[in-house]
């Protein structure tokens, strides 16, 4: 992209920054410019001024007025089960009467009836879904998101939802980070049989997945009732050495070894951690993992939140994402996630902007190109109808973007 463009006249530019996940006393450290203005040419920040003063630029400029707005860098959504077929309202009601998620599960229900719905949706029907689910993350200020598989758990529509995630790669302005998740659960036709099923997702899935090169991440479901943490280990350690970076589901019901294992690996982001104690957090932080944390799977479900603030203590870098899926988390809205994290993890407005952009994009390996507004970064920001990051955390449930710019 050869145009450039100028935004002027921001009343107030926050950011993190650097190109690694910020952890401790830096995950609260944001720059802010008042009176600023960004200068982007070629798709990459070419400069960013303050207190009036405007960068030079040519004159066939593209110029953009902020009007005295707020302006943060795009925000990545870490974690999304967004490629997927059907919906699952019908069980509310039994939730409503006690039934949890592994109730649910055992009973042939919950995550299978996704899966069966996928199985049955055609490539192109789960394409036009998703690329509108695109549409609405980037209306709320959302210009990366991370895509997992593990609706199909089958090689052929495990490929299938990963194909769909290629296309929306290729079709959508969002930047879209593709991660196979064949190990989300165990399929009825394996019942009984997870062994051979990590056999099947070992020797069959990702090699067929590393093969057509259609996932740069591989995840896996560690907890009771689905995965443990050798089945997990073996999972990985193949997808490792098939070319894909390590991430894990770890401490989201029960501890049983996950984040050890993040840390051990070590995996990029260990994700929901809501059961995390002292010493998985301890593993986690010796390991260097990103901590991506889900508050609306909290709420949805009525559970407790993970302790972000002692992961904080514990020098863990903390990212916050929604878990838009069908089951769990059905909402894309990152915004109620910042409220979340501001009231229930007790987190500061600058750990939440720093958690929703530049962590967030380590934890999908964009922190060199996303996640911060400095020079020589991706042209991605913001425009905000708030004059400050405290008000996009106070309000909830109203859409505050102005403008967003991705270039």
């Amino acid at each position: 992209m050869s145009r450039s463009i100028l935004i002027k006249n921001i009343g107030l530019l926050q950011t993190p920054q650097g190109k690694i996940s910020l952890r401790g006393a830096a995950q609260g450290q944001n720059k802010k410019f008042k009176d600023a203005a960004v200068f982007i040419e070629a798709g990459i920040i070419r400069a960013i001024t303050e207190n009036g003063e405007l960068p030079d630029y040519p004159e066939d400029t593209e110029i953009v007025d902020a009007q005295g707005r707020f302006v943060t860098p795009g925000l990545t959504d870490a974690h999304t089960h967004l490629v997927f077929g059907g919906w699952r309202q019908h069980e509310v009601p039994l939730k409503l009467r006690g039934a949890d998620y592994l109730d649910i599960l055992a009973a042939g229900g919950g995550i299978l009836s996704t899966v069966e719905a996928t199985r049955q949706a055609t490539e192109d029907e789960l394409y036009q879904k998703s690329f509108a689910f695109l549409d609405e993350v980037l209306a709320q200020g959302v210009t990366c998101v991370e895509i997992k598989s593990g609706y199909g758990l089958e090689t052929a529509s495990e490929l299938k939802q990963l194909r769909v995630v290629q296309r929306l790669q290729e079709t959508h302005s969002i930047e879209v980070i593709p991660t196979f998740l064949g190990a989300h659960a165990v399929p009825r036709e394996y019942a009984d049989r997870t062994d051979e099923y990590v056999k099947l997702v070992c020797h069959e899935m990702i090699p067929a997945t590393a093969k057509e090169e259609l996932a740069e991440f591989c995840d896996v479901f560690c907890e009771k009732g689905v995965f443990n943490a050798e089945q997990s280990r073996e999972v990985l350690m193949c997808a490792m050495r098939h070319g894909m970076k390590a991430k894990i589901h770890a401490d989201e019901i029960e501890e049983i070894g996950g984040t050890q294992l993040a840390g051990e690996l070590p995996a990029i982001s260990a994700e929901h951690l809501i059961a995390t104690g002292e010493n998985g957090m301890e593993d986690l932080s010796a390991g260097g993992t990103t901590a991506v944390l889900l508050p609306g799977t909290s709420l949805y479900l009525n559970k407790d939140f993970a302790n972000a603030r002692n992961m904080i203590a514990h020098d863990i870098p903390v990212a916050v994402a929604t878990d838009f899926n069908p089951g769990s988390c059905p909402s894309l809205n990152i915004g109620l996630c910042m409220m979340l994290a501001y009231i229930k993890y007790r987190m500061t407005p600058e750990e939440i902007l720093t958690a929703v952009t530049l962590n967030a994009a380590c934890a999908v390996g964009r922190g060199e190109i996303l996640g911060s507004l400095e020079v020589g970064k991706r042209g991605a920001l913001v425009i905000w109808d708030a004059p400050d990051m405290e008000t996009l955390c106070y309000r909830f449930g109203s859409n505050f973007v102005n403008t967003v710019i991705l270039t």
